[in-house]
């Protein structure tokens, strides 16, 4: 998925990234606000992750949402 559909669907993609990780703010996300690369670094912060590993976190959550919305 394209960074200009994350941030075109970035309400709804809001709520469902915070059920899928917890340790995410609303503050976070708002300062996020869509931008792949700055919600890549904020899972590295929380969750201690390495980048490759945060990015195939953020490709997994992606691929699952657009199966869901097909």
């Amino acid at each position: 998925m394209n960074n200009d559909i994350l941030t075109g669907n970035w309400k709804q993609f809001k709520g469902n990234m915070l059920e899928q990780w917890g340790k995410l703010t609303d503050d976070d996300l708002d300062v996020a606000a869509g931008r792949r690369d700055q919600i890549v670094g904020k899972l590295q912060e929380r969750y201690g992750l390495a980048k490759d590993e945060a990015e195939r976190q953020i490709k997994e959550f992606e691929d699952r949402y657009k199966e869901a919305t097909r």
